[in-house]
């Protein structure tokens, strides 16, 4: 009888070890090709994603890289099935300058277009990308401090509207020279515009290779203000940006 209880306490023992293993195969495959979830560290996106945002992102968009997969293995060279990024898509890319930061953008320019900034706007292929004026909003930086901001709708040429930020149109990075998109790159830029490096800093991140891209951002499906630490659990519901979740990105 004892060695019956042995045996059956080994096999229920192994049966366990196996579900585990096969549970966390089952995650590592979702998450290495069909979605991974993403956390906004900063405010390069505002206002279409804030810092405390958590996101999907579908890993099938673009087709795979080697950048596709946990460690970035290198089983392949190039990009298999791959379907190119679109004008006005939230993309997750490895930075180019170090190919393992994950980097969160908008596509504005693709391969063989020019884009130039001349006075806070944006030019594509010498034409002037259209904006409306929304509103100012007061806005608290990473220091604390107030900063006042513009809101844009800007309309890229295939018709896509998004938000953008502008503190000004004399910033750093509000005139630049002609950026003429490599063949199998992209152009991208952060919506907040005059508080992102993107790539219009060429020795950070320039243009992105279509191999860099991890995915498409897909929708939020949590967002916190960080108001309250991890050990105030009675503050949490009063952190949540409920108006934020299952939100479609933009």
């Amino acid at each position: 009888m004892t060695d019956n209880f042995e045996n059956g306490a080994e096999s229920e023992w192994m049966e366990l070890v196996k579900t585990a293993f096969f549970a966390v195969l089952l995650a590592m495959t979702i998450r290495a090709t069909i979605v991974e979830p993403f956390n906004i560290p900063s405010g390069s996106m505002k206002p279409t994603l804030l810092v405390g945002d958590y996101l999907f992102v579908s890993k099938y968009s673009y087709g795979y890289s080697q950048y596709s997969f946990p460690l970035a293995l290198p089983l392949f060279k190039g990009r298999k099935w791959g379907e190119e990024p679109k004008r006005g898509d939230v993309v997750v890319f490895k930075l180019p300058s170090d190919n393992k930061t994950d980097y969160i953008k908008r596509v504005v320019g693709l391969p063989g277009d020019t884009v130039q900034m001349r006075n806070g706007r944006l030019y594509l292929n010498g034409t002037i990308v259209p904006r409306t004026f929304v509103q100012q909003s007061g806005v608290t930086d990473r220091y604390g401090k107030m900063a006042r901001l513009t809101e844009y709708d800007e309309t890229l040429p295939n018709g896509v509207v998004h938000k953008i930020y502008e503190q000004s149109d004399a910033g750093p990075l509000d005139n630049t020279r002609v950026f003429t998109v490599p063949a199998g790159h992209y152009f991208a830029m952060g919506d907040n515009r005059d508080n992102s490096q993107d790539s219009r800093v060429t020795h950070l991140v320039g243009a992105i290779p279509f191999e860099n891209l991890v995915g498409r951002a897909e929708f939020l499906f949590f967002s916190t203000n960080g108001e309250a630490h991890l050990w105030e659990f009675w503050k949490w519901p009063w952190t949540v940006r409920y108006e934020r979740l299952f939100n479609g990105i933009e």
